[in-house]
Formats: structure tokens, sequence, C-alpha cells
């Protein structure tokens, strides 16, 4: 425990830890002092000098070291000639801080009129109006007038593109070194830099494609002027113009919170749209970050695509009808359907979507499929990390192990956290086939053949090797696992492998320690908490159903050989936000609400529940799909709760285990955090959002109620590939994919690649093929057009093929490969 020390600002006696900052003591007394190069989660640079201010320090006798006292007794203090740099100085036992002299004024003044002399002085077109640090603070501080010259002022061309995301209007910036030092220190993607000097100085991006990170996005927010601005929100509002409204990220199991901005538009017919979606604090998920994914593919919200009625196939073809009509057709073969209905749901549903349709389901006595290739959510309800869990806490003493993942493609925040871990002394242990970028953090990385996963994580229990006695005798430790090269059965085997290591290292039930899944969805463990389950042998299943209904999933654009399944079978309706694939052979289709038109709660991949609250009114005739399943029910004499996510969270309450005693108004409460946000005074924290509207609740694993937990069986396997003919073509996981959420994004177009397929170098020589040379793909009997890219981190005799991109693998499969030639399975 560090220890504390006690000084006075401005008459003001505060006790803090003795590494703070001055300028951090300073606020957590309420007292501002004003920065720019400054942040809270940046290491110090004292670039700017606004932060300047007087310090006394107590006096000491140079020949016995004891404190010079005053003649009342207290300790003589001496200020020093100059102001310091409030950012770059500790804090020290007795020392005196004078934030607002009329010395300190006087600097303050300087700084901005310095500043000034070569800003544009453009604040009614700068899209950071409102919400500008520099413009508040010339406010207070600065003159009325100048000693400089407007007509010196250096003219560079305006919004100078750093990329397809961000445009960087060079006359604005301060040189306050924000977004290279975040880019360098937090995610380590040192793709902009400084280049020339004084006047001169300005900003680069050295990465092909231009700025190429996925936090790119981030600069913006905490850039103190309108020098860094994002290409979907340049020039599209006022900060004062928009509404704001709490929400959480639906692209994957981190749970980000975030907030959508929204502004009635002449071009969307005097309808509300979102203008902008911004990070949230919350620094037991997110901090203050969100990934650019998060950020930018919101758009298929208002997408012209979205269904707004209900389709019935009439003749062959869906066509409009009502609710009514719509809704008696279901009821009608549902009824006659019974316990032969089979209901798919995907993890993009909310609890509440999810409890009402077990619910409708298990009174009807039907099967809950979830669309998924990976297993383990029932383990993660039993060993998963304990409440009170925050990543932030672990450091030296603490192990991670991240296994069949990429984390920074499939949850970029966690991928963050984990580094943020290592950096502070955690041993990260990563078991990957492949290298990734969360390997320039490890402290062991384990390499084993696609098939191996469960027999690797086995390996390091009771094993001598280091990494197993990193892992062992670590004060706490948490696993990462995904499904990186995982059928459903290897996936299985690798949750119980990696629950099996941490119940016999003893890692579950407490706080820091336990499981984590790293699910391709924001709600699957919430699924799995509600009894949906992936099943194998789908197929065969759907074709003996009585009827199939499928929510928030699309099951023939992941796999486009259960079409004739579901085809075969009774009759099958579809509830999207879009005409997907699955939705255009459906019986009936009913159009849902998105996240942003409703509420509701997801659980996040470390089990904490978070509320998010509508941001636009419902489009068309859509609705919720808890109340869809709630109004089916009514008709099939199953009550069911559906006037408000509300009512619907006060039933999971009562009857779901591990969400007892939740409400909305619990997963409402806040507690003051860390760095103090305020959208008042930007300049402390950058523009993200303070959070008012809700933590969340994090579950408690049985593990940590006192449930007795015993080592689980694995099924043996071959472990590694085997013998086989051809290739194995593995898919991954991308953050950028052709998806139905990510492809209405224009911005993120250009950074969605194509269909492709990575190959090691010596497998290409081998076979004649050439980098970027275009083949012919025919799986399945699918047949499709791909480009070969050849990556030396590719496992020899494997072939990747992204996910999410119109390619019928969606398992690990064998195929041959010849060039210019149909590839056969």
């Amino acid at each position: 425990m560090t220890d504390q020390v006690t000084l006075t600002i401005d008459d003001k006696q505060i006790v803090v830890s003795e590494n703070t900052l001055v300028v951090d003591a300073a606020k957590k007394a309420g007292i501002d002092v004003s920065v720019f190069c400054y942040h809270p989660k940046l290491k110090p640079a004292g670039m700017c000098r606004m932060c300047l201010v007087e310090i006394g320090r107590p006096m000491r006798d140079r020949s016995t070291g004891e404190l010079i006292l005053e003649a009342g007794g207290s300790p003589k203090v001496q200020f020093g000639p100059k102001l310091e740099t409030a950012c770059t100085v500790c804090v020290a036992e007795g020392m005196v801080v004078r934030t607002n002299t009329e010395k300190v004024q006087r600097a303050r003044k300087d700084v901005l009129e310095f500043l000034l002399t070569t800003h544009p002085l453009d604040c009614p077109v700068c899209d950071k109006g409102g919400e500008c640090p520099l413009q508040d603070l010339t406010m207070v501080y600065g003159s009325g007038e100048s000693r400089f010259l407007f007509s010196e002022k250096t003219g560079r061309e305006k919004h100078l593109p750093l990329g397809d995301l961000i445009y960087l209007d060079r006359e604005r910036c301060i040189r306050c070194g924000r977004c290279v030092r975040f880019q360098s220190e937090i995610v380590d993607d040192p793709v902009i830099h400084f280049t020339h000097r004084g006047h001169d100085l300005e900003i680069f991006t050295c990465s092909e494609p231009g700025f190429d990170s996925y936090f790119s996005g981030n600069t913006t927010d905490i850039c103190p002027v309108g020098a860094l601005t994002t290409t979907d929100f340049r020039f599209g509002a006022r900060a004062w113009e928009m509404r704001s409204s709490a929400s959480i990220c639906p692209h994957c199991p981190v749970g980000c919170n975030i907030t959508v901005n929204t502004r009635r538009e002449a071009t969307a017919n005097g309808n509300f749209v979102i203008k902008r979606v911004m990070p949230r604090q919350n620094e037991w998920v997110n901090e203050i970050f969100i990934c650019d994914k998060g950020r930018f593919a919101y758009h298929y919200v208002g997408s012209r695509e979205r269904l707004t009625r209900p389709l019935v196939r009439k003749n062959g073809k869906l066509t409009p009808v009502s609710w009514k009509q719509a809704l008696n057709v279901v009821t009608e073969k549902f009824r006659r359907a019974g316990a032969g209905l089979h209901t798919l749901v995907g993890g993009h549903l909310t609890n509440e979507d999810l409890y009402n349709l077990s619910a409708l389901t298990d009174a009807l006595g039907g099967v809950k499929v979830l669309c998924s290739f990976m297993a383990g959510g029932d383990l993660v309800a039993q060993v998963g990390v304990g409440q009170n869990t925050n990543l932030a806490e672990l450091g030296r003493g603490d192990a991670i192990l991240v296994v069949a993942s990429d984390l920074e493609e499939e949850a970029p925040l966690w991928w963050l956290r984990v580094k943020q871990a290592a950096e502070r002394g955690a041993t990260l242990l990563v078991a990957n086939p492949r290298p990734t970028k969360t390997e320039r953090y490890t402290s062991h990385t384990i390499r084993y053949e696609y098939g191996a996963e469960a027999k690797t994580v086995q390996s390091l229990t009771g094993a001598k090797n280091p990494a197993a006695r990193d892992f062992a005798k670590a004060r706490n430790a948490v696993v990462f696992y995904g499904s990186e090269g995982t059928d459903l059965a290897a996936s299985e085997n690798l949750a119980r492998a990696c629950a099996n290591l941490l119940i016999k290292t003893n890692h579950i039930g407490r706080p820091n320690n336990g499981l984590i899944g790293v699910w391709s969805s924001p709600n699957e463990q919430g699924a799995w908490d509600f009894g949906f389950r992936p099943i194998s042998g789908l197929a065969a299943k759907l074709q003996t159903a009585s009827a199939v209904y499928i929510v928030g999933a699309d099951p023939v654009g992941d796999n486009p050989s259960l079409a004739e399944s579901l085809c075969k079978s009774g009759f099958f309706v579809v509830q999207d936000l879009f005409l997907t694939e699955t939705a255009e052979l459906a019986d009936v289709v009913l159009p849902a609400q998105s996240f942003a038109e409703r509420e509701g709660t997801y659980t996040s991949g470390e089990r904490r529940v978070q509320r998010f609250y509508p941001a636009l009114p419902p489009l068309g005739d859509t609705k919720a799909d808890y109340t869809i399943a709630a109004l089916l029910g009514r008709k099939l004499d199953v009550k069911l709760p559906g006037d408000s996510a509300s009512q619907v969270m006060l039933h999971i309450a009562e009857q779901v285990a591990g969400y007892n005693g939740l409400d909305y108004l619990k997963l409402a409460e806040v507690v003051e955090q860390w760095p103090l946000m305020e959208r008042i005074k930007p300049y402390y924290g950058g523009t993200s959002y303070e959070n008012r509207q809700g933590l969340g609740v994090q579950l408690v694993p049985s593990a940590q109620r006192g449930a007795e937990i015993h080592p689980h069986e694995i099924v043996e396997t071959s472990g590694g590939r085997g013998e086989h003919k051809g290739f194995l073509a593995v898919p991954v996981t991308r953050l950028y994919d052709q998806g139905r959420l990510v492809m209405p994004s224009l911005v993120l177009r250009p950074r969605i690649p194509e269909p492709l397929l990575l190959l090691h170098p010596s497998d290409a020589t081998r076979l004649s093929v050439r980098d970027d040379l275009e083949v012919c793909v025919s799986l399945n009997e699918v047949t499709v057009n791909l480009r070969a890219r050849i990556d030396d981190t590719v496992p020899l005799g494997v072939v990747l093929v992204p996910r999410s991109q119109g390619l019928p693998i969606f398992e690990p499969m064998y195929i041959e490969i010849k060039p210019k030639e149909v590839i056969t399975s």
C-alpha cells in the first residue's frame, strides 16, 4: 500500500497517495488546474505549460535535515522563483500549492496568447465548438486582444485526411501530443508522429493504410481542440444541438459503455438520426475508450434496408401484412407444432428478449437453440470471474492466459486491458497456433496445432514447466478462451480444460479470478444463462422440426447448407432487422427494433449485466423482440411480460438463477470514478461522457456463492490435425467483416477486406500460387471467388479464412487447393 501525504492546495488541506501528481491531487480536491497536453490516462509530458502553478516546499536545515519552523511552530515554506508544471510534479508531505494567484493567471494568459498566434480562430465553423477546452479556457484566462498580427498566421491546407476515418486540420493543432502519445503509449499503434520543428511542427501518418489503428477515434475525444475530427461527424452537428442517450455497444462481448448522440435531420424528413457514438466512462469495463468498430458501425440502425412491416409468404412471395394477420398465422402454426417447435436465437438479443423466448418455447415443450460455434457458457456461470472483478487491478503477481483467441480482432478493449495488465507486471500466457498482436506482451508463448487446444491447456495442470508454475503460483489468474480452430465439440473440450485449470490451481470463487468466454456477440453469455445451447447436427434436427422460430440470427448466411433443411421443416419464422438470407426463405418475417430504438440489458463476457436506453423512436412498425414474443404468448395462452423491458427484468430476477435481486434501478446505480470526467470541463479528460446512467452489476458465479465445483470430464480426441488430405481451412475473426451490422457503414467500407484466403509462403510456392492471385473456391456445392494472400504467420498446411465474408467455411474443414481451378472440399 502506498504511503499517504498531506498537502495544502489553495488553502485546502488534502490527503492523497505519495505518487500522485499535483494536477490530479487538485482535481480530487475539487480544484481545477487548466491543462492541454496532460491527460490522466497518459504519462506526463509537460509540453503546453498551461498547468503552471506556484509550489512551496517545507524548508529543512541542510546540516541536520530537520524542518525549519515558523514562530508559531508550523513548517516554514519556501516557494521557488519560477512557476512549475503541475502535471510533472508529484506531491510531497507539507507541500503548499497555489493554483490561482495573479502570477499564475498571468502565465496562463501568456500561454494562451502564444497558442492563439497560430490558431485560425474559426470557432463558428469548428466541429469542437461547444466542447472545446481551448475555447473555454480562452474565455476564462485569455486576453481580449493580441499583440500579434492576424495576417501573419500560418495558412495550411485544410482537412488533411490521416486515413479513411480521421481528418487533420493542421492550423488548429496546438502540438500537445495527446494523440501521438495515446497511439504509442496506450494502444501500441505508433502510426502517427510529429514531423518538422517550431511553427512547422505537424502530425503525419506513417502507416499504410493511413492511421491504421482500431482505436483511432479516441484521439478525437482527447484532442483538446478541433484538429482531429472523424469522417462521419465532421460538419455534422454542434454539441448543444444533440440529445445524448446512454447505451451499450452491440458488437462484441466486452460490453463497452457508449453514448449515442442524436439530432433531427431535414434529410431524414425531420426524424431523429444518430450523429455519432461516443465512449461513456466505466472503469470496470472500457475505461473511457471504445474501438473504431463500436464508434463507426452504427449506420445499420438507419439503413434503408431495415424491415419495417411484417411479411407473410403468399403465392411464393413475401407480402406486407398487418401485425394481427402475421401473428395469427404464426400462432396457428406454433400451436400445432407444440413440442416440435425449435427456437433459434442469436447473441445480439437482450436478456429480456431471451427470457420471453425461453419461456414461450418451454411452455410449448420446444427446443431452445443458440446459433453459435462456441461452447462453455454454462462453465462460465460456474467458474467465471468473481463479482467485483476489475482487470485494471491485475498486475505483478497475477497471471492471464489467452487461448484460441486473437483478442485484438475479437474484443479490442479486452486486448487493451490485458496489454495494460502485462505492462503492470502480470504474467501473460498466450496459446495459439499462430502469432497474434497479444504476443508482444507475453511472458510465455505456447504453440500448438489446430485441434490440440484442450490438450495444450491440460498440459498446464500439474506440469513443471515455467509457464505452468507461473500460472499455478499466481495470486490471481484469469483465462480468456476463444474459438479459433474449434468446432463445437472441440470448443466444449477447451472450455472444460480451461475450467479444470482454474479449479485445480484454486483460481475460482473470488474477484479477479476465473473464466471469460470470448464470444462473437454481445450477449451469447446471456443466451447460455437463459437455457439456449448450440447443438451439433443442426441440419438434421431442423428437417424434423414442425416449426422453427429464428430470432436475431442468420443461420443460412453463416452456413448455406442449412437452407435445404429449413425449407424441409414444417414452417419457419424469422424475426430480424433485415431481410437476411435466412429471412428470404421464411414463411413469415417479423420486423424487430434495433438496440437504439428500445431499452434492455446485455450480459457481457465478464457476466456484467448492463442496461441501455432508447436513443431513437421505433422505426416504422417495428417492435422489440420481447414484445413480439409476449404477443405470441398471449395468443398461445402463455402469459409473458411485454409492456416494458423493466417489467421483464423483474420476472428474470425472480426466476433465473444468478440474476436474483436485479432490477433497472440497481443497474442504474453509479459511483464516483477516477479520472473524473466532466462534460462542462472537457479539458481534463476529453469529451468522453461521464457515467450517470449505470455501471451495471456483475453476477456472482456458482463458485463464489459457495457451490461445490468439480473438474469436468474431457472427451478424448486425436489432438492435432491427424491424417487428412489437403489443407485445413480455419475460419478466423476479423474486427471489420462483411456482416449485416458493419456493411451499412460507408466510412468503414475501405477497411473491410474482400474475401481472402491466407496461406504460408512455402505452401504458396508448392502450389504455384502468387500473392493476390484470384482462385475459384467450391465448397459444399457453393462456388465463390477468392484472392490468395501470402502470410508467413499462417501455419504450414493451414489456410485462414476470415469469417462473415459470405464464405461457406463456418468451422474448420479440409479442402484441396488448385490455383485457377475449382477447389473441392
